[in-house]
């Protein structure tokens, strides 16, 4: 699994490109990619976790323009060992 990361500025130029990412994400969720995602209370930023290796993290970023969106930086791109979790009960 990896764990991207994001960091949002404030700048409003982001919001135009996420229902393209939203939808993008949700069709990598039904394909059984996403585990979660989702933005921060606060709005500082997002968490995505992908049940993939590497190349295909880098993959999901180079294919969805959200990542290189006016406002938004990846923080970090980690891959994750989970010992517990909903998605791991299968």
């Amino acid at each position: 699994m990896h764990v991207i990361e994001l960091s949002f500025d404030g700048n409003p130029d982001r919001l135009a490109a996420r229902p393209a990412h939203r939808e993008y994400l949700a069709a990598l969720h039904a394909e059984g990619v996403v585990v979660a995602s989702g933005p921060f209370p606060d709005d500082s930023g997002a968490l995505l976790i992908f049940d993939v290796d590497r190349a295909r993290a880098d993959q999901i970023i180079a294919e969805d323009g959200y990542y290189r969106a006016p406002g938004v930086t990846v923080v970090s791109v980690r891959e994750w060992s989970p010992i517990f979790g909903r998605a791991l009960d299968k």
